[in-house]
């Protein structure tokens, strides 16, 4: 099999796995952010709590973990605030065809993710409290694999809905010709 077919059932023809087309909102960097936010404020926290109820006197290596958690912390707010969202951004794709939904997804680790029209069962629309503020919902399409489910996050609302009725309909289609 090559590297750019997935395995189809015996007499289909193989889907070609390909970059989607489409980016997510700008909006969805802002999520991102607020995102980073509250897991940088955690991680603070933890940092805070470490300093804090770790006694300086105690024995090796915790002087030197206590100089260097606030440095770890540091780094990790400039990649989660400044880096991570704009990245993602960049790299998260989305595309809906007459044969496929296809998603790349993953900053550091990349998938690319196809499913058939024909293998959808169910597709799902849900919306966070941070998807909520931005305006934005993730659409899931399901199969009855249990890797089969792809997630499109971070449409703005309408398009979700859109799209979501556009898979579900196209779904029983196929389903209606095939009986």
């Amino acid at each position: 099999m090559s590297p750019s077919h997935r395995a189809a059932p015996s007499g289909a023809r193989p889907t070609p796995v390909r970059e989607p087309a489409w980016e997510l909102p700008r909006s969805a960097i802002g999520l991102w952010v607020v995102e980073s936010l509250i897991s940088t404020a955690f991680v603070w926290l933890a940092i805070g709590a470490f300093l804090l109820f770790v006694p300086a006197d105690a024995g090796d290596p915790l002087p030197l973990l206590q100089r260097l958690a606030p440095i770890a912390g540091a780094v990790y707010a400039v990649v989660a605030l400044s880096i991570r969202p704009w990245f993602k951004h960049r790299v998260y794709r989305w595309e809906i065809t007459n044969e496929a939904a296809y998603t790349r997804t993953g900053w550091l680790t990349q998938t690319w993710t196809l499913v058939p029209i024909s293998r959808i069962q169910t597709v799902d629309v849900t919306r966070g409290v941070l998807q909520q503020l931005f305006g934005l919902a993730t659409v899931a399409v399901l199969t009855a694999s249990s890797q089969g489910t792809v997630r499109i996050w971070h449409l703005e609302h309408d398009v979700a809905q859109r799209v979501a009725d556009d898979l579900a309909r196209r779904a029983e289609l196929v389903r209606d010709q095939a009986t």
